[in-house]
């Protein structure tokens, strides 16, 4: 059985990769394990997927850090704004968020899916599901590709498996062996964009509060006599849960307690009102305690944070509500600021790969050659999408990189 090009997984980059590689010419065939292709997709985003973010390429290789430098190449491919009239095309009319986030304004992923589907079929790329690949290797000029069913001889081979995030999805990590095999470092895979897990009941209680605006760092306490050490810092809303803490500030910090080798010598240290300095928030406080006058502590909340979290402030500070407020002394008030602005839990760990919408680690990067997707070790072998050891924050840079890579690889097969 021989074909031009061989796809690997038929998740967003290789849906988008098999049906340009095919527009563009190739005999195409794109192997998928599950029954249907484009699970995750359809659970992405809260079933509403968010295709990438109201930016430019500059912006998306900026949210990335350092390593989004390795993205340049595919965003001059495909950018945002190309990305956008791509699905605009294929009758997904998208909205941006006031988070700068960019959905289907029907609000339904299944349209997203459906659009790459309809891209696919044009093209005429062939469609070939239940059929996981079990090994990848390189035979003289071509590759061969080992399914459950035949063996495969492919001119060049495009790998977008992803990687082990949302496992029930069918991303179970399968290529990192033949990867391996084939002589490419795999950086360690860790869940990133995954709710923590935390040590404090009094977390637990607030469950379904959600904070707005909450300034959230984690911090490695120090070794040795030195300093404290801020591995990751974020800030936005954030969400009370029965195991801990999510919402986009926990999940975008969570990748540095799931990349650390002892995530229990680690705490959250949280500020609820960071739009305000710390002499602001003792003043806030010293203005509402003069306007309760008599009136018991019990109800003061500060700025608009929910009763429920500015009573459970209260209490961790030593505050007993049935105090008048005059009657609280200087501690006391120092104490509750210090909880607003510098609010320490516990962490325990992560919800791991079950629960975490992207994978950190992958093909290291410095192994693929970014202005193509090719390989440096094995020709005619290509990558894009989440095999790689790229992972961005939330808000839809990653299926933004997913999208840019594959289209640049398919140019390149």
């Amino acid at each position: 059985m021989v074909c031009d090009v061989a796809v690997l997984g038929a998740g967003a980059a290789g849906l988008l990769a098999a049906a340009r590689a095919a527009e563009l010419g190739r005999r195409v065939w794109l192997l998928e394990k599950n029954a249907r292709p484009g699970v995750k997709i359809l659970m992405s985003g809260g079933t509403r997927c968010n295709v990438t973010h109201n930016t430019d390429a500059r912006g998306i290789v900026a949210a990335y850090g350092p390593p989004g430098r390795f993205l340049h190449s595919a965003l001059a491919a495909l950018g945002p704004r190309a990305l956008r009239a791509l699905f605009e095309a294929e009758g997904v009319p998208l909205k941006v968020e006031s988070t700068g986030k960019v959905f289907p304004v029907s609000d339904r992923a299944s349209d997203v899916l459906d659009a790459l589907l309809a891209r696919l079929r044009r093209s005429g790329a062939e469609l070939f599901t239940e059929e996981p690949v079990v090994n990848l290797m390189r035979n003289d000029s071509r590759l061969l590709i080992e399914t459950n069913r035949r063996t495969i001889e492919a001119e060049k081979v495009i790998v977008t498996t992803g990687g082990k995030s949302y496992p029930g999805s069918g991303t179970t990590g399968d290529a990192y062996a033949w990867l391996a095999a084939m002589g490419h470092t795999i950086v360690p895979p860790r869940p990133a964009l995954t709710p923590i897990t935390v040590d404090a009941p009094w977390v637990k209680e607030l469950s379904g509060v959600t904070i707005p605006d909450a300034l959230l760092k984690v911090i490695e306490p120090p070794t040795n006599g030195g300093k404290p050490k801020v591995l990751a810092e974020r800030r936005g809303s954030l969400l009370f849960t029965h195991f801990g803490l999510s919402g986009p500030v926990a999940l975008d910090v969570s990748r540095a307690i799931s990349g650390h080798a002892e995530p229990r010598r680690l705490h959250l240290e949280c500020d609820f009102l960071p739009a305000l300095k710390e002499p602001a928030v003792a003043e806030l406080l010293e203005t509402e305690l003069r306007a309760s006058g008599k009136r018991l502590v019990g109800g003061i909340a500060l700025g608009d944070l929910p009763k429920r979290l500015a009573e459970q402030l209260a209490r961790l500070a030593g505050v007993d509500p049935h105090t008048k407020a005059g009657e609280l002394s200087k501690l006391l008030r120092s104490a509750w600021v210090q909880w607003h602005k510098r609010c320490r839990i516990p962490v325990t760990g992560t919800r791991g790969f079950g629960k975490a919408e992207v994978t950190a680690g992958g093909v290291a990067l410095n192994e693929v050659d970014s202005r193509s997707m090719e390989s440096r070790l094995v020709p005619g072998l290509f990558l894009a999408g989440e095999v790689l050891d790229l992972d961005g924050p939330i808000g839809g840079y990653n299926f933004q990189a997913a999208f840019s890579t594959a289209w640049l690889a398919a140019e390149h097969v």
